[in-house]
């Protein structure tokens, strides 16, 4: 299966609790950390909707 790798850009202080949220829903809670995630619909929904704290840097295939 795709894979992403998600890096957080932001911080998360001074942002809405659904932003938060959505932060934690990908497993990011700190400034540059990265995650390898599936590349699902859900997913790429979630970084959509945060394109200011996330950044996808890598597509795996």
């Amino acid at each position: 299966m795709a894979t992403i790798v998600v890096k957080q850009i932001g911080s998360p202080i001074r942002r809405p609790a659904i932003q938060r949220e959505t932060l934690k829903g990908l497993g990011l809670n700190k400034m540059n950390r990265t995650r390898e995630l599936q590349d699902t619909p859900a997913i790429r929904g979630m970084v959509a909707k945060i394109p200011h704290l996330v950044t996808i840097i890598e597509e795996k295939a």
